[in-house]
């Protein structure tokens, strides 16, 4: 039986272990740089800052790897595939959106099992968000 010992400070989360809010605040960031860049990726942001967007994918990454519910808090259960459905996310989408998560992970230098954990997540995201066959 593995028990935390009496006392014993709890094992740090994965948001805790890459540098918590502005490891996610970097990586997103990076990423967003790129599909401003893209002009298959941008058409599925209406809005003309990709300001809001990359606040909402921070604060979910940051929720989902340990960190505030700050995400739940303000716009409830995740739902991404529901929240995907009104745009055509084909492979094409799909692997734009893996090659600037690439570079902004790239970028983060982490250790290698965090990068592994981290872009291994990242990859069954996308691939779960295709709607669209092609």
């Amino acid at each position: 039986m593995n028990e935390i010992p009496h006392g014993a400070p709890p094992e740090a989360t994965f948001y805790e272990q890459v540098g918590g809010e502005q490891t996610f605040r970097r990586l997103v960031h990076r990423f967003y740089q790129g599909v401003a860049d893209d002009p298959d990726l941008r058409a599925m942001y209406p809005e003309q800052d990709l300001g809001p967007a990359e606040e909402r994918l921070t604060l979910f990454l940051m929720q989902y790897w340990g960190g505030p519910r700050t995400y739940s808090d303000h716009r409830g259960h995740p739902r991404l595939r529901m929240r995907h459905v009104p745009f055509t996310v084909d492979r094409a989408a799909h692997d734009a959106w893996l090659r600037h998560m690439r570079d902004a992970v790239d970028e983060l230098a982490l250790a290698p099992e965090h990068e592994k954990q981290l872009w291994d997540y990242l990859v069954y995201a996308a691939a779960s968000m295709v709607n669209t066959p092609g």
